[in-house]
């Protein structure tokens, strides 16, 4: 991974209420691991998955598959 900061972008699935995810898509096209992190916690930690993984979790939280808490 690089040691240049991320550009950050929060989901458009991202609510009002708190639940709010960011991801850092160049990494994908670069490297084929993505960044994800908290946005209310900028600061704390970045779980990096691979591409495949992260298409994943978007197939299943659009499907609704993952639940919506």
């Amino acid at each position: 991974m690089t040691t240049e900061p991320f550009n950050w972008i929060k989901s458009s699935y991202s609510g009002s209420g708190g639940s709010c995810v960011e991801w850092a898509p160049e990494q994908a096209s670069t490297t084929g691991m993505v960044p994800i992190r908290d946005s209310k916690w900028s600061d704390g930690a970045v779980l990096i998955v691979s591409a495949r993984a992260f298409a994943g979790l978007v197939v299943g939280v659009k499907s609704g598959e993952l639940g919506t808490n």
